[in-house]
């Protein structure tokens, strides 16, 4: 039960940075990530900012955290992300052997899981539906409004 009250409290978190990628017409995607028990990387999208396909919420993250902890590898850290990470994230999660991942809403036309299933490291822990309405709300919402 505790885990679970961890794992909402860092999504809220997670949710902010998804409403600051909103606000700039970015995709709302948001992550950020723990290391015993303090948000050490905060993200989002920022792919029509940086005019960069590559610049998801997840790969941010995993840069700010490395360049924080001075290391490439995020081992006994957890990456809270509103949607489930694509395969190129899921890629790098793997090559940063991240301990744990909880994501939001599930992404059934992009996500990993649909194209990469076993891209993780294979020791990563995996947790989802923290949150997903709230995920999934906000997508929704935001390609309602491109439409």
């Amino acid at each position: 039960m505790e885990e679970l009250n961890y794992d909402e409290r860092y999504m809220k978190q997670a949710l902010l940075e998804a409403q600051k990628a909103y606000e700039k017409d970015e995709v709302p995607v948001g992550a950020v990530i723990v290391c015993n028990n303090r948000i050490i990387a905060r993200s989002h999208n920022l792919t029509e900012t940086l005019t960069d396909v590559t610049a998801h919420a997840e790969m941010q993250a995993i840069t700010s955290a490395s360049s924080f902890l001075g290391g490439k590898y995020l081992i006994d850290c957890t990456l809270y992300v509103t949607v489930e990470p694509c395969p190129m994230c899921a890629a790098a999660l793997g090559w940063s052997q991240i301990s744990r991942i909880v994501y939001g809403t599930s992404d059934e036309k992009r996500g990993y899981l649909k194209f990469a299933p076993l891209t993780l490291h294979p020791q990563t822990r995996v947790t989802h539906g923290i949150l997903a309405e709230e995920a999934a709300g906000l997508m929704k919402r935001f390609f309602q409004n491109k439409r």
